[in-house]
């Protein structure tokens, strides 16, 4: 049997109805859609790509990249989107661990990538651009359609995922056909999205929620969405009469409650808004539903995982919880040290097991095999309780993550190049509340005896080593650094120490 996903998707792609269409106004039904996907696949073939090879893709956001995504998936080809705002220095490393056989890149870098290409070993790279442009594009024109659908095992791989360590080793998460068809058959059911759904798509391509939910649980059901570059709150609001979903991270909320626009006339059309990625906060929920009548669905994903749980559709909704575990999801709580599961209501670490649950991590058999248990299970990483009604706290991250307007940030990656800087002896990265973007990333750092660095040249010594979006937010100089017994940073007392932080600057702004 082919478990290829590319196969729950195909019973659509015969209908002329809209399957992605731009504020601009261009419409790309399902049909075209699929005949693009077929030359993309044909190009990439003709390109000498076979199953099992790796397709390195950082690209703007655009449905030609969803169209490759689907040639990708058609032609058995493990798909590898990366972070627009990855530097040089962090591509290089995803380019040597992956070994792809195609990397593909804006039009406007192309010189520079085929250079980073040649010092990885890559043997090939095209462009793809934003407006239907890119070598990738011209090659498709001229190849011959591909017509079969690869044959793929459940277990095959379909996409590599990158997710930082706590080590600063980035981790290539291996997830198969099986693991995102499960998931967004999953999704589909508990959030009723049907063909008539339209759904407000400001996320990137490049992460889980903006790819393997937002755009496989569309292409699941035959629904419609509108594709925005970027978030903008009066935009969404401009369209919301013509659609029924909007998928977000606690950022959209915020920033959309700043807005008089937002009312319930405004959002009459709309069935459901799903927020997930980082915390929301009660305040914002509760704000949102008094404003709107909505409340907002959230739930709780990985990048291992995919999604865990979700509030539900019909029944409460709970602020400050992910709800309740999906479809053939199993969840418990367990002793961080032990490992026993522990009781409702207790607070341990959550372990997960299901057709959702990544395969293991690329070449790091080590480190797959540490963080499973002999029984299946998936150790997160991730603290939480499981309450009298099953619904799921998250109470804080076993690994130090931050979670910063959606986007996984590991400290130990920044400490490392701040500890690097000269004039700094030592410092810690955590994530504070921030109004805005959920967690706001926060360097401490400890200056060497007699040195004076400042916040400007620790941020211009950053600039071009880190993603935007990994650069502190804020950044403190300090004596020293809170320590236990052992000689370990306590980063808790950070934490608390610096948790008004942002609020306070929003305060006084």
């Amino acid at each position: 049997m082919n478990h290829n996903l590319y196969l729950q998707f195909q019973p659509h792609f015969q209908q002329q109805k809209t399957f992605i269409d731009t504020p601009k106004g261009k419409v790309y039904r399902y049909n075209d859609s699929q005949a693009q996907a077929r030359r993309l696949a044909g190009a990439l073939s003709a390109a000498g790509l076979t199953k099992g090879d790796r397709v390195a893709v950082q690209v703007d956001k655009s449905p030609e990249a969803i169209m490759l995504y689907l040639a990708c998936l058609q032609l058995g080809a493990v798909y590898l989107p990366l972070n627009t705002a990855y530097t040089e220095a962090e591509i290089s490393y995803f380019l040597q661990d992956s070994e792809p056989a195609l990397y593909v890149c804006r039009p406007n870098a192309i010189n520079e990538a085929r250079t980073l290409a040649r010092q990885c070993g890559v043997r090939r790279v095209e462009s793809l651009g934003s407006h239907a442009d890119g070598s990738l594009i011209q090659l498709a024109e001229l190849a011959e359609p591909m017509q079969e659908i690869a044959d793929v095992g459940a277990d095959d791989l379909a996409a590599i995922l990158y997710t930082s360590g706590t080590t600063g080793r980035s981790k290539g998460a291996m997830l198969t056909h099986g693991n995102l068809a499960s998931n967004s058959r999953a999704l589909t059911e508990c959030w009723h999205y049907g063909a008539e759904d339209h759904l407000l798509h400001a996320l990137p391509i490049f992460h889980t929620h903006g790819l393997f939910v937002a755009c496989n649980i569309t292409l699941t059901a035959g629904a419609s969405m509108t594709f925005l570059d970027k978030l903008d709150p009066e935009q969404l609001l401009d369209l919301m009469p013509r659609a029924t979903v909007l998928m977000g991270v606690p950022t959209f909320y915020t920033r959309l409650l700043q807005s008089p626009r937002l009312n319930q006339t405004t959002v009459a059309n709309m069935r459901l808004f799903v927020s997930g990625s980082a915390p929301l906060l009660s305040e914002t929920h509760d704000e949102f539903k008094a404003r709107t009548g909505h409340a907002i669905l959230e739930r709780y994903g990985m990048t291992e995982t995919n999604m865990n749980t979700s509030n539900p559709y019909h029944g409460e909704r709970k602020p400050g919880t992910v709800g309740q575990p999906l479809p053939g999801t199993e969840l418990r709580i367990t002793d961080r040290e032990s490992g026993a599961a522990l009781p409702r209501g207790e607070t341990g670490m959550i372990e997960l097991r299901g057709p959702n649950i990544f395969k293991g991590y690329w070449r790091m058999p080590e480190k797959t095999k540490a963080e499973f248990r002999s029984d299946g299970f998936f150790i997160t990483g991730d603290l939480g309780r499981v309450d009298e009604e099953g619904y799921l706290h998250i109470v804080g991250r076993d690994k130090d993550l931050v979670i910063s307007g959606g986007y996984n940030v590991y400290p130990k990656e920044i400490e490392q190049l701040i500890d690097e800087l000269p004039g700094v002896s030592e410092s810690a990265v955590i994530g504070v509340p921030h109004p805005d973007l959920g967690e706001g990333v926060t360097a401490v750092v400890v200056p060497k005896p007699g040195a004076t660095p400042n916040e400007a040249e620790i941020r211009q010594l950053l600039s071009d080593r880190l993603a935007r979006y990994k650069q502190p937010k804020h950044i403190l100089l300090v004596e020293s650094l809170p320590r236990n017994v052992m000689g370990k940073v306590q980063k808790n007392q950070l934490r608390a120490q610096y948790q008004d932080l942002y609020r306070a600057k929003t305060a006084t702004a």
